[in-house]
């Protein structure tokens, strides 16, 4: 038998899919898989012990601090925007 290359087979998690949907489409789901089972630092500890449990739903490990964050990462860019703007409203008033 002839050892093959994996030429074209870069679909990670999102193998389970076969051909179907698409390349992009698969690619975008093993992405926000990938993302989504990583470990992240804790606001409280500050170790990279935090999972996600459920969808939104972040702990650490480590302390056992329980939070409320995006659906695949623990922290979005809208909700980091919106806290910046809040400090700054404090802080002027």
């Amino acid at each position: 038998m002839v050892n093959q290359t994996k030429k074209g087979r870069k679909s990670r998690s999102a193998a389970r899919f076969g051909p179907r949907y698409g390349r992009k489409s698969r690619k975008q789901v093993a992405d926000s898989e990938e993302k989504s089972k990583a470990s992240y630092d804790c606001p409280s500890c500050n170790r990279n012990r935090v999972r996600r449990t459920s969808t939104a739903i972040w702990s650490c490990s480590k302390c056992g601090y329980t939070f409320a964050g995006g659906s695949f990462l623990p922290e979005t860019s809208l909700g980091r925007s919106v806290i910046r703007s809040l400090k700054k409203t404090l802080e002027a008033a």
